[in-house]
């Protein structure tokens, strides 16, 4: 389960949460829409997300800027604890928190919100364990330009009302230290890091990472100039150059002092790594989980080769190899200034086949796909899913985003992998429907409880839905889009092969780059990327799709083989849409306690 803190660094906030000045009709409408199941149920809802109140008080204390980034008012001018035994300080609190929920399940006698607190209760306890551990183990290392950067890409976003937007410059004169009772954050965080460098036990960041820090600061910096000049505020400018002047100071710090100290291996200690399978809700092995993937990477391969040569016989192509034919296909590029409108078109195709083959209802508003900024790209340089508000929306959209440039890549190679026809096919299904834009939009339309929307967040569920969801849709696509779902989805098994590769010291980043670019058929700057997440974006969570989408095509088996004749695509897909982002532990329980029974009747 995804906890509440930081996996690298206690003082990142990287759980959702909310800040109790909410009131509780705003907690229970979700994107405007009060829906009859949850207007029926209120009252086991209300309660569940008063137990909530608990986290979300510390999630608000110690990372604010991720707490209003969820829709969370009254925080947006707040800034995130980096004094003096943060992580310490924090671990006590959910402590307390853990407590206090464990003795209000001992009472609860609703099932619904016994299972919620179980949710929350494991949160606390998650959290604990990896503050904890990177506390005993890390130098807290944090992309601090990053990090501001996409707290303001949330609060100055143009669905934030004006009023909130206008508390970011309150935000901006404490971050500089501006503020009574604050100090600079550039100074904080370098004090936090000068703290844990003292202790030579503790490992420090990869030398790759901190290097690409450095690169990317300028290009965080000028994306928060942008968003400030395009937000209409006044007033700014001058500690903004402040800023501007703190963070070059703490970038010399971290090239001069921090950088001859890193890491000169990618390799975490393999405690860190296992406690990050976990949180990202990959509850197995690493070893265990590498050898799956192999196995389905090599069957993988092998139907691409069978696919390969149907589209070359189709296409008249010299070779058959998928690898050839790929590269062929990545040929067709879309024009960048066509590339919105084709995939505009792409989603309506889809959209036509998802109501003809009855994969599931589809919401009423529209999915919104838009191009990534440079910053945004640098950030996240491979097709993502922006998430809106998940508390206290007002119809803002989660955007299906697409960048066209990794900055991070230096080899000037085109990227290519996702700009070509073929590909639009499974992009569509997976960031948008039936993936994650349609899991997001349901849970908004419909509501579920903060322990379900929040605290319950996993990417195992999250990115498992949507590698599900491109299988699921692949029969109905040209023979071409087949082979680029194929190619992705080998892509996705050879992350849960590499990922635990790199981490378990199998591998080395060169080597697995080379796997993904001679056999995968990537570019370079989409093998580069992809290096970068297993290794120090985000270890483990590459491993995420793989592992979810076996469990939930093992969870539809299971309840077609219950059900037999009874068995309904569009009813299964509709309830598992319903559970939110419950783990998949919790959801395969649901599916064979509800919805079996349900339909058996």
């Amino acid at each position: 389960m995804r906890p509440v803190c930081a996996l690298q660094g206690g003082c990142e906030m990287r759980g959702r949460g909310q800040g109790a000045i909410l009131s509780l009709m705003t907690l229970l409408i979700f994107g405007g829409f009060a829906s009859r199941s949850i207007a029926a149920e209120a009252d086991w809802v209300n309660q569940s997300n008063r137990n909530a109140q608990i986290l979300l008080d510390i999630v608000a204390r110690y990372g604010p800027e991720d707490a209003s980034s969820i829709g969370v008012q009254g925080h947006e001018s707040e800034v995130m604890d980096l004094r003096p035994r943060n992580s310490e300080r924090q671990e006590a609190d959910l402590a307390a928190a853990q407590d206090r929920l464990t003795d209000l399940r001992k009472t609860a006698t609703d099932t619904r919100i016994r299972q919620d607190l179980d949710i929350l209760i494991e949160s606390a306890q998650d959290s604990r364990h990896s503050l904890e551990l990177n506390r005993q183990l890390m130098v807290p290392y944090l992309d601090l330009g990053q990090a501001l950067f996409m707290g303001y890409q949330k609060l100055l976003h143009e669905g934030v009302p004006r009023d909130r937007q206008a508390k970011g410059l309150e935000r901006l004169r404490r971050y500089v230290g501006r503020e009574s009772g604050f100090e600079p954050i550039a100074v904080l965080a370098r004090q936090r890091m000068e703290e844990a460098l003292q202790d030579p036990k503790l490992v420090t960041p990869w030398s790759v990472q901190v290097k690409q820090s450095l690169d990317n600061q300028p290009r965080y910096l000028a994306g928060m100039r942008d968003l400030f000049r395009k937000s209409g505020l006044s007033g700014w400018q001058g500690d903004f150059k402040r800023l501007e002047r703190q963070m070059t100071g703490y970038a010399e710090w971290v090239k001069q002092d921090l950088l001859p100290r890193a890491r000169q291996s990618n390799r975490l200690p393999e405690a860190i790594y296992a406690d990050n399978l976990k949180n990202f809700g990959v509850q197995a092995d690493p070893r265990e989980l590498m050898r799956q993937a192999q196995s389905a990477y090599t069957q993988i391969r092998m139907e691409m080769g069978a696919l390969a040569e149907l589209v070359a016989r189709e296409r008249g192509l010299a070779s058959s190899s998928y690898v050839d034919v790929i590269h062929e296909l990545k040929k067709q590029k879309i024009p960048q200034d066509k590339l919105l409108e084709t995939y505009r078109s792409r989603l309506a195709d889809i959209e036509k086949l998802i109501r003809a083959h009855r994969v599931a209802t589809l919401p009423q508003r529209a999915a919104v796909i838009r191009l990534g900024t440079e910053a945004e790209s640098a950030a996240t340089p491979a097709p993502h899913i922006d998430m809106p508000p998940l508390i206290g929306n007002t119809g803002q959209p989660a955007a299906f985003v697409i960048p066209v440039s990794n900055p991070n890549a230096k080899s000037g190679e085109d990227y290519d992998d996702f700009s070509y026809d073929a590909v639009t096919w499974t992009l569509v299904a997976h960031e948008a429907r039936p993936g994650h834009e349609l899991q997001i939009s349901r849970m908004l339309e419909r509501g579920v409880s903060i322990a379900r929307a929040v605290f319950a967040l996993n990417s195992a569920n999250v990115e498992g839905w949507a590698l599900y969801a491109e299988a699921v849709m692949k029969p109905y696509e040209p023979l071409d889009a087949q082979l680029a779902t194929l190619q992705l989805r080998l892509m996705r098994a050879a992350r849960a092969m590499l990922d635990p590769m790199l981490n378990l010291g199998l591998i080395e980043p060169d080597a697995a780059k080379r796997v993904l670019m001679d056999e995968v058929a990537l570019s370079e700057p989409m093998a580069k990327q992809e290096v970068d997440r297993y290794t120090f974006d985000a270890p483990g969570q590459a491993t995420s799709y793989f592992y979810g989408s076996q469990y939930l095509q093992a969870i539809r088996t299971e309840a077609e083989v219950a059900l037999g004749k009874r068995f309904d695509q569009l009813g299964f897909h509709d309830f598992i849409l319903d559970q939110g982002m419950l783990p998949l532990n919790l959801l395969e329980k649901a599916v064979m306690e509800e919805y079996v029974p349900g339909r058996s009747r």
